[in-house]
């Protein structure tokens, strides 16, 4: 199967060279989809030199619009037959990958997520972030009846067919709850795999905003009841 690595971008100038090497290092992906989001830092000279080659494709939004904006442009543009989102920022190692994909290929899982709470190693960091992604996956869990141990993992893997007529309407961070509700109301089989995790906390850009934990909430009440 042919696996496509979507990395929505934006202001990585130091980290977005080395989360392609690491990537190639795998030589999982068939291809990369690059989508920089409006970039103002320099990666976006980068990225131009690294366009067509070594499976590297890159798109560019004039403006910034959010990941979510960034991410449905580089599933519309992917063309594999499995697609992985991959964050830039180094906080998710893409060794973890192979992992990730072995229950797709065996027939069991339309969806891979890759926990970042099921055992395996991780930066000690940043309690507080760690209990809103708790909080908002416990929120899914009641609302959706499922048993999801990391709802906003950046980690998520799945079929082409799993976003066959699908609309995802976000631009921000809440692409995470949207995509985990309207997959949750489609009954696809959903497996989670556990994963490294090697978060940048503030004083190295990490910057979650109240709002974006509000949003998230207010998208996973209305796609319970919308599609």
């Amino acid at each position: 199967m042919k696996l496509s690595v979507i990395i929505p971008v934006y202001n990585e100038v130091g980290s977005i060279s080395e989360i392609l090497k690491r990537l190639r290092a795998t030589k999982l992906p068939r291809e990369i989809v690059v989508v920089d989001d409006g970039s103002k830092d320099g990666t976006r000279d980068i990225l131009k030199k690294l366009d067509g080659r070594n499976g590297v494709r890159v798109l560019l939004h004039e403006r910034n619009q959010g990941k979510g904006a960034a991410v449905r442009t580089g599933m519309k543009a992917a063309r594999g037959d499995i697609l992985i989102i991959q964050d830039a920022d180094l906080e998710y190692d893409p060794r973890d990958i192979s992992d990730l994909l072995v229950p797709i290929k065996e027939g069991v899982a339309d969806v891979v997520y890759g926990s970042r709470f099921l055992g395996r190693a991780h930066r000690v960091t940043m309690f507080w972030h760690m209990v809103a992604n708790r909080t908002l996956t416990l929120m899914t869990n009641i609302l959706y009846n499922t048993i999801l141990t990391d709802m906003e993992t950046g980690y998520k893997v799945f079929r082409r067919e799993v976003i066959k007529g699908m609309t995802i309407r976000s631009n921000s961070f809440n692409f995470e709850p949207e995509f985990t509700a309207k997959i949750l109301k489609r009954n696809y089989r959903i497996f989670e795999v556990p994963i490294t995790f090697n978060p940048r906390d503030y004083s190295q850009g990490k910057n979650p905003k109240l709002h974006d934990a509000f949003e998230a909430v207010w998208t996973l009440i209305k796609y319970r009841f919308v599609d």
